[in-house]
């Protein structure tokens, strides 16, 4: 999945179109949630040395929130890495240049937009 498809998928699936919060040197894309503002998903475009990767080519990436005990699971997938500039405990950073499965990406994106919606207060 690449950029566009991420876009399409989330889109799509959550009715939720992306805004761009910088002033782009990271071409970055996010998702946020309509109702409390906070982001669910970032793509942004990152040199690969920026994952520990020996090179200075650019790859699109997007930044998701995830449950701790799931990331252990997650870190023998390919394509992805510790969070880049978030987080390391909290967010992943899965590459968006095919490497990793659209299955991933999804199940990712899922968990990130339930961790990271408003939270119903309950009455005491």
């Amino acid at each position: 999945m690449n950029r566009h498809e991420f876009a399409s998928y989330i889109e799509d699936f959550y009715g939720i179109k992306y805004d761009c919060p910088f002033e782009d040197e990271l071409d970055a894309w996010c998702f946020r949630h309509p109702d409390n503002k906070k982001w669910f998903a970032l793509v942004m475009k990152i040199k690969k040395r920026k994952l520990g990767i020996e090179s200075d080519e650019y790859i699109d990436v997007v930044n998701m929130k995830c449950a701790p005990e799931i990331m252990d699971d997650l870190w023998h997938e390919i394509g992805v890495f510790p969070a880049y500039h978030m987080n390391k405990k909290h967010w992943l950073t899965l590459a968006l240049d095919g490497t990793c499965s659209d299955e991933t990406l999804q199940f990712v994106a899922n968990i990130s937009y339930d961790l990271t919606r408003k939270k119903i207060k309950k009455n005491k």
